[in-house]
């Protein structure tokens, strides 16, 4: 077989990737059925009994066109006397068209009712034009109430016959001209006609009909009149620049190209100067147009929803997330479809099957939105050597125009990453969030957000083992969290149970995180993990919904130390209301704030907003799940010791005994003190109750900056283990600590 490397057909615009598909299938169907395509990079390789020359002798000479006709338009020719694109294929005598020329015969025996219907209209719409009228008559005849009556019940008729129209062209038609209806429009069970994105509305966008461009694009390239049909001067150099890319100049100007390549399509800053025509290559629109056959429609009934929608190959729900010039209005209702990129030679047979199975499940259910096809790619991968897709989203830009526009590219990982599996966590509480933040009411700060997520949940199904990706995930679930607390779209609901592998996953050796896990997982009594921990002093739930507000929840999302210290003081009142001395923080799952991280954070090497942000998502994670696997992660670097003066802080507020078995108590105006920036008073009631306990510290005074004594008190708030707290003594007092031993 020879090698071709088609230059001129590339992913991305939609419409040169249309474009190398319709090569491949004319050149299967028409002249070399062993003929394979494939991608190779950002062109597609074409692998042939035939050379070059071969190839394009069999366009310029051989090629007939597939019967794209669209009666149920009004244009596409078939409501016009001689119109410039149907008329001439109608009447041509050459073999090349006898498809096109077949589809519109089958056509035109059932359209008679609906032309007649359409004069109709157009009569009544000319009385209203009539120019023996005054201006001021045509006006009045206009706005009156016989006139509006007529018009409405021609138009209603129209369209009642043109719905009637297509289910029986489905019965009636055979041959090319149905593949391309299949291809345009799909009808529901009900013979209601639905539309795939990928030929706008069966075969139009607005008022620039497909095939009739089509028919006139033959009408540029080849001499319609003469039998033989032969090409136009010119066409075999608009041929080579079209598949090869050779370079020729060979575009025509001032011709539409619909959504499909926006870069060609003109309007302003379309050329150095202030506005610019369209430029188009008529071979482009053919064989783009040809590529579109390939994408077959079928219905599909969603359950759920209740109704039926035209499900074409990998086409999806829109979804501004994901991209970098995501918007608003960017969401639709066409919707995204995504074109498989495939490393391996492929038949037109099998491509065709592979497109005709296009869809993708994740678990039990159909794939709707563009992150659940993202994760259903990136956990399952797709059979046939798919290896990456194009993304495109249909969607106005440049004012109202429909534009396919590429949102880039999705590449399918050689394996599963069992990382993923964590997402399924989300897969209730998703699609509960997107419904809020779609709602038209819905505050700004929510949508924002949830795009944000979003775009952190796409970029792990592309990276999914990097933490810092990971990390983004929950920080960002915090901000929606955070906005619910606050009453921004609260009917969304907590952040739902997590696994304790979402740990695995986020850990990146960061005492950030590890002060995170402690934080999240501690609890008043370790024994009682599973029902005491603080997530209540964050959200008040009940039955895992939202609750009115408590005295239970301190913390308030916009500060990390405030939050530290609200919970260290909410804790000491409660203990202090049941009679209790003590601060009833005990880590859980032996997951314990070390010395060394503790010596950071107090150094200022922790970002405490960020740390406390983590914690705030890490607080979902399942105790139960927790205590059969818990969290295991790196350990922490060596570092200096945390300050002499924190210590005695700490160690006169333990939620158990010191380690020599006696307790030192719990004196609430020692948080005071830290909390009124006082750490001197604070450090010498700490250290009056620790000599009280027998234990004797060289330290004496200690005078600290306001802001040293806040770091003081929101350290407070991450548990450490009972061997720390036996450290922390012997580094106080290591005499009295050895005697005691001893």
């Amino acid at each position: 077989m020879i090698l071709h490397r088609l230059d001129g057909c590339a992913p991305a615009p939609l419409a040169h990737y249309l474009k190398a598909l319709g090569v491949l299938r004319l050149v299967a169907e028409q002249f070399d059925p062993e003929a394979r395509g494939w991608w190779e990079g950002e062109r597609f390789l074409l692998a042939s009994h035939k050379d070059e020359d071969e190839l394009q002798a069999f366009f310029i000479d051989s090629y007939a066109p597939t019967a794209m006709i669209s009666p149920w338009n009004k244009g596409s020719g078939f409501f016009y006397a001689n119109d410039p694109g149907l008329s001439p294929i109608e009447t041509s005598m050459a073999p090349r068209f006898a498809r096109l020329r077949e589809g519109i015969r089958a056509a035109r025996t059932q359209l008679d009712p609906m032309t007649a219907a359409d004069q109709r209209v157009r009569a009544i719409k000319d009385e209203a034009k009539d120019k023996s009228l005054s201006k001021a008559q045509r006006e009045q005849l206009k706005k009156s109430e016989e006139y509006k009556e007529r018009l409405a019940e021609s138009e209603r008729q129209f369209k009642q016959i043109k719905t009637d129209l297509m289910p029986d062209l489905r019965r009636e038609w055979r041959g090319s001209h149905r593949e391309w209806m299949d291809a345009a429009l799909v009808l529901d069970e009900t013979g209601v006609a639905r539309f795939p994105a990928l030929l706008g509305t069966g075969g139009n966008d607005g008022r620039l009909d497909f095939t009739n461009n089509f028919l006139q694009r033959l009408g540029e390239l080849f001499v319609l009149a003469d039998p033989a049909a032969p090409a136009l001067a010119g066409a075999a150099t608009s041929l080579r620049e079209a598949i090869l890319g050779k370079v020729a100049r060979s575009n025509s100007t001032g011709l539409a190209i619909g959504q499909f390549a926006p870069g060609g399509a003109g309007g302003a800053n379309a050329t150095s100067g202030p506005d610019g025509d369209s430029r188009l290559n008529p071979w482009d629109f053919i064989l783009m147009l040809e590529g579109t056959v390939m994408f077959t429609a079928a219905s599909t009934r969603r359950m759920q929803q209740g109704a039926s929608r035209a499900a074409a190959p990998f086409a999806i729900s829109g979804h501004a997330a994901g991209y970098a010039s995501a918007s608003d209005s960017d969401e639709s209702a066409r919707g995204e479809q995504w074109m498989p990129l495939w490393s391996q030679p492929m038949t037109h047979t099998e491509l065709h099957r592979l497109l005709a199975e296009g869809r993708a499940q994740l678990d039990a259910r159909a794939v709707t939105e563009p992150l659940d096809l993202a994760r259903a790619v990136a956990r399952l991968g797709v059979a046939r050597g798919i290896h990456a897709f194009q993304r495109y989203a249909y969607i106005e830009r440049n004012g109202q125009s429909n534009l396919a526009v590429p949102l880039g590219r999705f590449v399918v990982p050689d394996r599963a990453s069992p990382a993923l599996a964590c997402l399924d966590d989300l897969d209730a509480w998703l699609p509960r969030l997107r419904r809020f933040a779609r709602d038209r009411d819905a505050p700004k700060r929510l949508i924002q957000a949830e795009r944000r997520l979003v775009d952190a949940l796409f970029a792990i199904t592309q990276h999914p083992g990097e933490a810092a990706r990971w990390q983004a995930v929950l920080l960002r679930m915090a901000d929606i969290e955070t906005l619910q607390v606050h009453g921004a779209g609260a009917k969304a609901g907590p952040i739902p149970r997590l696994r304790p592998e979402w740990v695995q996953f986020a850990d990146d050796g960061s005492a950030d995180l590890r002060l995170a896990v402690a934080f999240a997982l501690q609890c008043a009594d370790a024994r009682a993990a599973r029902r005491d921990g603080v997530r209540r002093h964050w959200l008040t739930l009940e039955k895992g919904r939202y609750k009115g507000s408590s005295t239970d929840r301190v913390m308030q999302g916009r500060s990390g130390s405030d939050d530290a210290i609200a919970l260290v003081s909410r804790r000491l009142i409660e203990t202090a209301q049941h009679g209790g001395r003590r601060l009833p923080l005990e880590p859980a799952f032996g997951c314990a704030a070390s010395r060394h991280d503790l010596a950071r954070l107090l150094a200022g090497g922790v970002d405490i907003d960020r740390c406390l942000s983590l914690a705030r998502a890490l607080m979902a994670l399942d105790a139960r799940a927790c205590a059969t696997q818990p969290p295991h992660l790196q350990p922490a670097s060596p570092s200096d010791w945390p300050d002499d003066a924190w210590l005695a802080i700490r160690l006169a507020l333990l939620p158990w005994p010191l380690p020599d078995g006696r307790h030192a108590g719990c004196d609430p105006a020692i948080l005071r003190r830290l909390q009124a920036g006082d750490a001197t008073t604070a450090v010498q009631l700490a250290l009056r109750r620790l000599r009280a306990a027998g234990i004797h510290s060289s330290v004496r005074v200690a005078a600290a900056a306001p802001e040293l004594a806040l770091h003081y008190a929101a350290a407070l708030a991450f548990p450490i283990s009972r061997d720390t707290a036996a450290r922390f003594a012997q580094r106080l007092a290591p005499i009295a600590s050895k005697e005691n031993a001893a």
